[in-house]
C-alpha cells in the first residue's frame, strides 16, 4: 500500500500514484469523452505499472531512503545513494505531449568497475473506468512486439481498439514480456559496465494513443525531441506561471498546488482532443472525473485565470458549450449530460461570476459576443426565474454547497451569489441594466429575511423558510465568511462580524476553535476544511492562515477536503484538484499580508 503519493502530469496524461518509498508508478490516467470520464491503467498492490530498478553485479539494489525533489515545484525527481552508486531519476510528463518519460542516470561512486543492469519493469494488471466509482473494464489486454517503436506495445481491445500505450528507449534494451492470469508482466533492461567515476543514462518514453501507431509514435516524438529539450520546455512553461513568496515553503505549497489544479482539474480528452474541466483527474478523489459548475468555476477557475489567461478562456468556452444545457444541475459527465440530478443555486450562478472575473481581469470583452456565452446568460436568467419565491426576492435551492440536502430552501450565501450575479450581468451587458434594480431587491430581501438574532446579536442565518424557521450554520464550500470578498458588505459590518464570531466560537460544533488546526468543518466532513482556510485568507485572516499552512500536511502537501484537527493530515477528499485552485488563489490574493508576516 502506498503511504505517500507524489502526483504529476500534463494536459493529457496524469500520474496520480507515484510511491514516495519505492518510486513505483502505480498507474496513469487519461480522460475519454466517449466513455464520459477517466480511464485508469494500473498495476496491482504487489507490482506497480512501472518500477525503476538497478542490479549491481547481479544483485538487486534496494530502493530505500529516497530523497525527493520537485523541479520547478512539479516534476518529481529523486536520488538514491549507496556505497557504490548514485541514481538520479526524473519522472516527467512533458508539456503538450501525449505521454510521459522516466530518465535514469547512474554514477559509479566506488573504486571498482561495476556491472550494472538497470531499467524498468512492471505489471499491467487492470484498467478501470472512473467517474466517482471505479469499474474494471472487461476487455482483453494485449502485449506484442511492434516495428513502430522497435519495442513492445500494450493494447486494450474489445471489438475495436480502446486505447494503447507503448515505451521506446533512447538506448538499446533487452525487452521481455509475458501474460499470466489476465496480467501482463514486462521488463526493459539496459546493461552497462562502469569504471570508477563513470556514469550511464537511460530514458524510457511512454506514448499513449487510440491504437498501436498513435501510442508508439507519441513515444517516438518525445524521443526525437530528446529528454533535455522536453525538460527545458516544461520547466520554462512552469516557471512562467509560478508565483514567488518570501516564505520558500509557502512558495512550494502554492506552486505545487497550482500545477496540481491546472493538470488535475482540467485536461484534454484522448479520443476527441477536447478541453474539459473536472473535479480531479486522480481516482484517489472520491468523486473524480466529473463536472461541477461550482467546483470548476468558483474554485479552480480563479487560480487558472491568475496563472494562464488563455487556459481560463478555453475553460469558459468549454463550460458555455458542453455544459450549458444543464447549468445548475448537481453534477454532470464531461460531455455535459446529467450525472447526479438535483438543483443547486450556487452552481447556476457560478458561470456568471467566472465570466465577469475573466472580463474584468483580461479586458477581453469579445468573449461576451460569443453565441454560446450569450445563450448561456439567457438560459441562466430563465432558469433563475423558476426558483424565485412568488412574493419575496429570494431564490430557493434543493441542494446546499456541500451537495447535501437543504434544511430550509432559501440559503443566505446562495442568494448573495444571486445578488452578485445579477450585478455582474448588468455590468457586462448594457441591455440587462435593469437587473441592478432586481439585485437591489435581493439584497434588501436578504437583510430583511435572512438576518436573525442569536444570543442577543443580529447575524446572518445560514438558511430560512420564510415562515419563521432558520438555522445558524456554515459550510466551507459556500461560506458566509465570503460576504466582504464578494462585496456584499464591509468586513467591519456589525452583522457580518457577529456571524463570523458565532461560527468561529468554541461553542459552535464545527469551529474546531480549540484545536491545533482550527478551521470550520461541517457534517459532510466533520474536520477542518482546506476550503475554509482559503475562505479565511480571502476575508483577511492572514496571520491565522499563515500559521495553519506552515504546519499542515494535507495529502502530502496537496490540497484535500479536510484534515485532522490535531495532526493536519488528510482525513477526507485526497487529491482534491479544484480545492487546490481556491487555496492558490486565496494565497495570491493575500500575498502582501503573508509576505509581511514572514518578515
Amino acid at each position: 500500500m502506498i503511504t505517500k503519493n507524489i502526483p504529476t502530469g500534463n494536459q493529457m496524461i496524469s500520474l496520480p500514484n507515484i510511491d514516495e518509498t519505492t518510486a513505483g508508478i502505480y498507474d496513469f490516467t487519461f480522460l475519454h469523452m466517449g466513455y464520459k470520464g477517466l480511464i485508469d491503467v494500473r498495476g496491482d498492490e504487489t507490482t506497480p505499472l512501472i518500477q525503476p530498478f538497478i542490479e549491481i553485479d547481479n544483485k538487486k539494489v534496494a530502493f530505500k531512503s529516497l530523497v525527493w525533489n520537485r523541479l520547478s515545484n512539479w516534476i518529481p525527481n529523486f536520488t538514491l545513494e549507496t556505497d557504490t552508486i548514485k541514481l538520479s531519476a526524473t519522472i516527467l510528463a512533458p508539456i503538450d505531449e501525449r505521454g510521459f518519460l522516466v530518465n535514469l542516470r547512474i554514477t559509479n561512486c566506488s573504486d571498482n568497475t561495476l556491472k550494472v543492469n538497470y531499467g524498468l519493469y512492471g505489471r499491467w494488471a487492470s484498467s478501470l473506468h472512473c467517474v466517482n466509482e471505479d469499474k474494471v473494464i472487461q476487455s482483453k489486454k494485449y502485449c506484442y512486439e511492434s516495428p513502430w517503436n522497435d519495442s513492445i506495445v500494450f493494447d486494450m481491445r474489445g471489438p475495436m481498439p480502446i486505447f494503447s500505450f507503448a515505451p521506446i528507449t533512447d538506448k538499446k534494451c533487452i525487452t521481455k514480456f509475458s501474460d499470466s492470469c489476465d496480467s501482463v508482466d514486462y521488463s526493459l533492461t539496459r546493461f552497462e559496465e562502469l569504471k570508477p567515476g563513470e556514469d550511464c543514462e537511460l530514458t524510457v518514453y511512454w506514448g499513449v494513443g487510440f491504437e498501436e501507431v498513435a501510442a508508439a509514435t507519441s513515444a517516438k516524438e518525445m524521443l526525437r525531441q530528446g529528454y533535455e529539450k522536453e525538460l527545458t520546455k516544461t520547466l520554462d512553461w512552469l516557471n512562467e506561471r509560478s508565483l514567488m513568496l518570501r516564505d520558500k515553503n509557502l512558495t512550494r505549497l502554492y506552486n505545487t498546488n497550482l500545477f496540481f489544479c491546472i493538470f488535475f482539474s482540467t485536461g484534454i480528452t484522448l479520443d476527441t482532443e477536447e478541453f474539459v474541466s473536472v473535479t480531479s483527474r486522480s481516482p484517489r478523489y472520491y468523486v473524480s472525473a466529473a463536472y461541477w459548475d461550482r467546483d470548476s468555476l468558483l474554485w479552480s477557475f480563479p487560480a487558472i485565470l491568475d496563472a494562464d489567461k488563455n487556459l481560463a478562456h478555453d475553460m469558459l468556452m468549454y463550460v458555455y458549450d458542453r455544459q450549458r444545457k444543464n447549468f445548475g444541475v448537481h453534477s454532470r459527465y464531461i460531455d455535459g449530460t446529467v450525472l447526479e440530478p438535483g438543483f443547486e443555486l450556487d452552481e447556476l450562478m457560478a458561470p456568471v461570476i467566472a465570466l465577469e472575473r475573466y472580463v474584468d481581469t483580461t479586458g477581453d470583452i469579445s468573449i461576451l459576443e460569443e453565441n454560446n456565452i450569450r445563450k448561456g446568460i439567457e438560459e441562466i436568467l430563465s432558469k433563475l426565474k423558476n426558483h424565485r419565491h412568488k412574493d419575496v426576492a429570494l431564490y430557493e435551492t434543493f441542494l446546499q454547497p456541500t451537495d447535501d440536502m437543504h434544511v430550509y430552501r432559501y440559503i443566505t450565501y446562495d442568494n448573495m451569489l444571486v445578488w452578485k450575479s445579477l450585478l455582474a450581468i448588468a455590468h457586462l451587458y448594457p441591455k440587462y441594466k435593469d437587473l441592478e434594480f432586481t439585485a437591489g431587491e435581493v439584497k434588501e430581501a436578504i437583510l430583511k429575511h435572512c438576518v436573525k438574532e442569536e444570543n442577543g446579536k443580529r447575524c446572518f442565518a445560514w438558511s430560512v423558510d420564510l415562515q419563521g424557521h432558520y438555522d445558524i450554520y456554515d459550510e466551507p464550500p459556500g461560506s458566509l465568511q465570503l460576504f466582504p470578498y464578494y462585496g456584499f458588505c464591509k468586513a467591519d459590518d456589525e452583522i457580518y462580524e457577529n456571524t463570523v464570531n458565532i461560527i468561529r466560537s468554541p461553542e459552535y460544533k464545527y469551529s474546531f476553535a480549540d484545536s491545533r488546526f482550527s478551521e470550520i468543518g461541517c457534517p459532510h466532513a466533520p474536520h477542518p476544511w482546506i476550503l475554509s482556510v482559503a475562505n479565511s485568507l480571502l476575508c483577511g485572516r492572514s496571520k491565522h492562515c499563515y500559521d495553519f499552512l506552515k504546519n499542515v500536511k494535507m495529502d502530502n502537501y496537496i490540497a484535500c477536503e479536510s484534515v485532522d484537527e490535531d495532526t493536519g493530515e488528510c482525513t477526507t477528499g485526497a487529491a482534491f484538484a479544484t480545492c487546490a485552485g481556491l487555496l492558490c488563489h486565496s494565497i495570491k490574493e493575500a500575498k502582501e499580508g503573508l509576505d509581511k508576516i514572514y518578515e
